[in-house]
């Protein structure tokens, strides 16, 4: 019986079935023809490792594309580990309301740890794939991790419920489809690797295979801790530092709307495909082959040049528009980020420095707003708490979210531009800010 399960014949037999299965189970949104083309092409590459094996070079090609490729998705998004804890959390909120499930309501809960654990998952398997460490583990790992980001894409891609994966964080902000088609291509890379993993071997000898692989691991765990306790190393939102607001918020110059189409969806009553026809050639008096199914809009194509901030407003507790009186400020400016304040840093030192560096700005006639997308109690009860006499604005949660990744954390504008921004372990005294930044 072992020999059996170890032989080709069962190999072809098991990988058919599991082929098979996938193909059934696949939803209408994604195209039965081409999903038979993916797995065909998997069930090739499984059944063909004597062929792989006869030419290294594709392997060595695959394992330096995979192993760069997780290195570097994982650095971007380690990066921002609590930017991409919100897409998570993102994805969770998804989950639990499409399956009624507690469970994901937990995960939200620790989406922080989780967001590490996969940035320092994907960099140190990337690592361990180049060198060669543990072939059989590493190969395992990275097939289990792509199938699930495959499967979290073509769900977000299918069922259009998270509109960008996070894949690259801001970096990079891939549509949950273009992410799909980068995770298949992933997914049949690691196939490869692992039918050809006869051709990976260790680049060097095991204790030093093992020492670089350990220090690896080490600096995949220091980095996205460090960037959490401070502020993104490397920013590629639209509100870093030097950048303008008031300019972020204009289109350029060539600048076009997104288009989208109006129709129906259909389904086939022979195949239960469904597909979207437009307004000239649905077939409404086909009622023998089609069934209607909803109204719909398609994008035609994406918006260009379009603003890079969309959704940026600030009103004072009246409910009165105050974002053209904060941006056109000639003067300097302070904008405290509170996105949350029921989850605010509780620090009694830290809410010291606060007060003091408002008292001391506020002698010298420099303003400073506490943004928060809290409600007036929730307000009311942080201000005796903390004894904070500075005013508080509204503002929009997300939007607060992507300002600065702190809760809170300090802004320092002058006319629109981002002057200087700091995270609340390394929250500033006003003389620093007047020596350094107020020139």
């Amino acid at each position: 019986m072992k020999k059996f399960f170890a032989s080709k014949v069962f190999r072809v037999i098991w990988s058919l079935a599991l082929a098979a299965l996938l193909y059934y189970i696949t939803p209408s949104c994604f195209s039965k023809t081409t999903i038979a083309i993916i797995l065909g092409i998997l069930v090739l590459i499984v059944n063909g490792s004597s062929l792989l094996n006869k030419f290294p070079i594709i392997t060595h090609i695959s394992r330096i594309a995979v192993g760069g490729l997780f290195i570097f998705s994982g650095f971007i998004k380690a990066n921002d580990p609590l930017g991409f804890s919100y897409k998570l959390e993102e994805y969770f909120e998804v989950f639990k309301a499409d399956s009624g499930l507690g469970i994901f309501e937990s995960f939200a809960h620790i989406a922080l740890p989780l967001a590490i654990l996969l940035c320092v998952s994907e960099m140190a398997l990337g690592f361990m794939l180049l060198v060669g460490y543990k072939r059989n583990l590493t190969l395992g790992l990275l097939f289990a991790q792509i199938a699930f980001f495959t499967f979290l894409t073509f769900y977000s891609a299918c069922y259009n419920k998270v509109t960008t994966c996070g894949c690259f964080g801001d970096f990079l902000v891939l549509k949950p489809w273009t992410s799909f088609w980068k995770d298949v291509a992933l997914l049949i890379l690691i196939t490869l690797l692992i039918s050809g993993k006869e051709s990976i071997n260790e680049l060097f000898t095991e204790m030093i295979t093992m020492s670089l692989t350990a220090i690896a691991i080490i600096l995949s765990f220091a980095f996205p801790i460090y960037a959490y306790r401070n502020l993104p190393p490397l920013d590629f939102r639209a509100y870093k530092i030097g950048d303008n607001i008031k300019t972020n918020m204009q289109a350029g110059a060539d600048y076009k709307p997104a288009e989208y189409e109006s129709g129906f969806i259909y389904e086939n009553l022979k195949t239960h495909e469904q597909k979207h026809f437009d307004m000239k050639n649905y077939p409404w008096a086909d009622t023998l082959n089609w069934k209607w199914v909803a109204t719909d809009n398609i994008l035609i194509h994406d918006a260009i040049n379009p603003p890079k901030i969309v959704d940026f407003s600030i009103t004072n507790l009246d409910g009165e528009d105050i974002k053209d009186s904060i941006l056109n400020n000639k003067d300097y400016m302070f904008l405290l980020v509170c996105y949350d304040l029921t989850k605010t840093e509780d620090d009694e030192t830290l809410h010291a420095k606060i007060n003091d560096l408002y008292k001391l700005a506020e002698g010298e006639h420099i303003k400073m707003v506490a943004l928060t997308a809290g409600d007036a109690k929730q307000i009311d009860d942080y201000k005796h708490k903390h004894q904070a006499m500075y005013d508080f604005a509204n503002a929009d949660g997300m939007v607060l979210k992507t300002m600065v990744r702190a809760n809170p954390g300090l802004i320092l504008i002058k006319d629109g531009t981002v002057i200087m921004n700091w995270h609340h372990n390394n929250f500033p005294t006003y003389s620093d800010v007047k020596q350094k930044f107020m020139k």
